[in-house]
C-alpha cells in the first residue's frame, strides 16, 4: 500500500510524525490512485476512439468512486477518513468529491491548513504532488501562495533559509536524525515547479493537442505577487508569459512560437477595458475573442507577441 512518506512531524527531532491525524490511510491512497488510473485509461481509450473500452473504464471508475465515498467520507466532519490533509487533497484533485460537497471539503481543508499547519506544508510526498494545483484549481491560489512563500518550518523556504541548495528528504532535515536524510530528494519539491510555470505564469500544454502544438496561457494572480516572467523552450520555439500588476492595472505579455496557436485566459473582471498593444482586441489581426467568463476574457491567437492590458 502507498504511504504518504515524510509528513512534517510536530517535533523538530522526529523523523516520522506521531500524530495519527497527520497520517493518511494507505488503502485510501491506493484506492484514490486506482480511480485516477481508471480515469486516465478512459481518456486514452477515447483518444484512440475505442468507445467500448472507454465505457468500461468509466463505469469501473464510477463504481470504485462510490465505494471510496462510502468507505472514507465522513460528512459530519467534512473530512475523509481521519481528516488528514492529503486525504482531502487527493479526493479533490482526482474529482472524487461530489459536486455538492466540494465547497465543504475545500473549506475544511483550508481550516486544517490554517489551524494545524499555520499556513505551512502539512502533507507528505503523496499529498505534496497535488497540493498547490489542487488549492489553485479550487479558487485557493492565495492560500497556495502563502504556503509557497513561508520561510519557517516546514516548507521549501525554510530549507533555503538554512542554506540548502537542493531539496531535503525531510522537512526538518537540519534537526532530525541524519541517518535517514538525503540532501537531494526531488520528491519533496512536489508540484511546486509545475505550479509556478503552469499556474503563476500560466504556460500549459493542451492535452487534446499535445507537444505544445496548441498552447494554453492561463495565469493565476496570487497573494501580493506583483509580477512574474517565465518561458519554456518547446519543439516549436520559445513560449513566454509574463504579467505585472500595479494600481489595479494588469498587463500580460505573451510570446507564441511559429506554427502554433494559443488560447489565452486574460484575468479581467472589467473586460470592457481590455486592450491588446494599446488597441481593442477586436481590431487586432490574429486575435479572436472566444468568450467572456466570470473573471476571464478568453482569446484565440496565432504565433506572435501580444500585450494585453486591463484598465482599472
Amino acid at each position: 500500500l502507498h504511504r504518504d512518506w515524510c509528513v512534517p512531524p510536530e517535533k523538530p527531532t522526529l523523523i516520522h510524525s506521531e500524530d495519527p491525524t497527520r497520517k493518511t490511510n494507505g488503502t485510501l491512497i491506493a484506492t484514490a490512485y486506482y480511480i485516477r488510473l481508471l480515469q486516465e485509461m478512459g481518456r486514452y481509450a477515447r483518444i484512440l476512439h475505442n468507445s467500448s473500452d472507454a465505457k468500461q473504464f468509466d463505469t469501473q471508475a464510477k463504481l470504485i468512486t462510490n465505494c471510496f465515498q462510502g468507505q472514507f467520507y465522513r460528512p459530519e466532519g467534512e473530512i475523509y477518513d481521519n481528516g488528514s490533509q492529503t486525504s482531502s487533497v487527493l479526493a479533490l484533485s482526482f474529482g472524487i468529491v461530489p459536486g455538492q460537497d466540494r465547497s465543504a471539503i475545500q473549506n475544511a481543508l483550508v481550516r486544517r491548513i490554517v489551524q494545524q499547519s499555520d499556513n505551512h506544508v502539512g502533507v507528505g510526498v503523496i499529498g505534496v504532488q497535488w497540493l498547490m494545483r489542487t488549492l489553485s484549481d479550487n479558487g485557493l491560489s492565495d492560500e497556495a501562495y502563502k504556503i509557497a512563500t513561508q520561510k519557517t518550518y516546514p516548507g521549501w523556504g525554510y530549507m533555503v533559509e538554512k542554506g540548502a541548495t537542493t531539496i531535503w528528504e525531510l522537512w526538518n532535515g537540519d534537526t532530525a536524525d541524519p541517518s535517514m536524510n538525503s540532501g537531494n530528494h526531488v520528491m519533496q519539491i512536489g508540484d511546486l515547479g509545475v505550479w509556478m510555470y503552469e499556474y503563476l505564469a500560466g504556460i500549459r500544454p493542451d492535452p487534446e493537442r499535445p507537444g505544445f502544438k496548441h498552447i494554453i496561457i492561463r495565469p493565476y494572480l496570487a497573494g501580493d505577487l506583483s509580477f512574474i516572467k517565465a518561458s519554456h523552450e518547446s519543439m516549436y520555439g520559445k513560449i513566454a508569459s509574463g504579467w505585472e500588476r500595479h494600481d489595479n492595472q494588469l498587463r500580460l505579455d505573451v510570446t507564441i512560437p511559429a506554427n502554433t496557436t494559443a488560447t489565452i485566459f486574460f484575468p479581467a473582471k472589467a473586460q470592457q477595458g481590455v486592450t491588446e498593444s494599446g488597441r481593442p482586441p477586436a481590431t487586432r489581426r490574429g486575435v479572436k475573442l472566444l468568450r467572456r467568463e466570470r473573471e476571464h476574457a478568453v482569446y484565440e491567437v496565432g504565433s506572435g507577441t501580444y500585450s494585453f492590458t486591463s484598465s482599472p
